[in-house]
């Protein structure tokens, strides 16, 4: 049998240049200038931040927002919530909104090409990720949806994503001093990009099922632990049989801070028709149930 190839005809990898000067640079001055320098205060900051722009803007917002439509919302929250998603300093709205429709289509495939399945180590998975940079010839095969690859707003973010970081990372500077803006920016963004690399391939590879997508290359697995530390993204077999739900964690012993976001700013009344695996009917057909684990440890 011959192996499956590594990409599907129309997309290329190229050198990741910026991304790799991006995720170093910033983890560099986090590690010799800002956590030898973490305070209690820097780190209550951090973390309030990441809760802000990794947990709200980009896990809520882009990911079960935008890209899934887990929840309507008003044309000025849903700006509010991209914007927030940039600061997390992971990249632009539209590229996540790509890879994620590309990762999408090829997983719930039969046959998915290497790139998108995660029977590779965890090294070759970084490589790829932190150092290539995916191109497709032709984004019409994935339906994303014409509404969010035109947006005026999310084009405009694509393209300044980095100059807004930069900003905050200015104003703290001027504001809190340079070790401040080593702790409080560079080392959440370094922290960030590599803690969704980590939480993406570990969700794939280990954890325990609750169900199996018939006809998908891909079901993925849920994680205690980091389901908790990524506002529920660490739940990922739930998600990949319930792709339309705001809720990931949907046992009690789950716990998922991104619902709880979604529970908040629906108190509110800034989302609303919000969909959620129990509450409407998020579950896809092909979503089996069953009971399934996989830790590294057991071959």
């Amino acid at each position: 049998m011959r192996p499956a190839p590594l990409l599907p005809a129309q997309h290329r990898l190229t050198t990741a240049w910026f991304h790799g000067c991006w995720l170093y640079g910033n983890l560099g001055i986090g590690l010799v200038w800002g956590l030898p320098h973490l305070t209690w205060p820097r780190s209550l900051a951090s973390v309030s931040l990441a809760v802000l722009t990794v947990g709200l803007g980009h896990a809520v917002g882009l990911h079960r927002g935008i890209i899934h439509r887990a929840f309507q919302t008003s044309r000025f929250w849903r700006s509010v919530l991209a914007y927030l998603s940039v600061q997390a300093g992971v990249g632009g709205p539209i590229s996540w909104l790509k890879s994620h429709y590309y990762r999408d289509y090829w997983q719930n495939q039969p046959a998915s090409p290497a790139y998108f399945r995660y029977d590779h180590p965890i090294w070759l998975d970084y490589h790829w990720n932190h150092h290539l940079a995916l191109h497709s010839a032709d984004d019409t095969v994935y339906a994303i949806p014409p509404t969010d690859l035109h947006d005026p707003w999310l084009r405009w973010l694509e393209k300044t994503w980095v100059l807004h970081v930069l900003a905050l990372a200015g104003l703290v500077w001027l504001a809190f001093g340079f070790e401040a803006m080593a702790a409080v920016v560079c080392l959440r963004v370094a922290v960030s990009m590599l803690g969704h690399w980590f939480v993406t391939y570990v969700s794939h590879t280990s954890g325990y099922a609750r169900y199996h997508v018939a006809g998908a290359a891909e079901s993925g697995y849920n994680n205690l632990l980091l389901g908790v530390l990524s506002f529920g993204e660490g739940f990922h077999n739930t998600h990949h049989a319930h792709p339309r739900s705001a809720r990931m964690g949907t046992a009690w012993y789950e716990l998922d801070l991104g619902w709880l976001l979604v529970r908040g700013m629906e108190a509110l009344g800034l989302v609303w028709a919000v969909e959620a695996a129990g509450r409407t009917d998020t579950q896809k057909p092909q979503a089996l149930v069953q009971s399934t684990r996989r830790w590294p440890w057991a071959g």
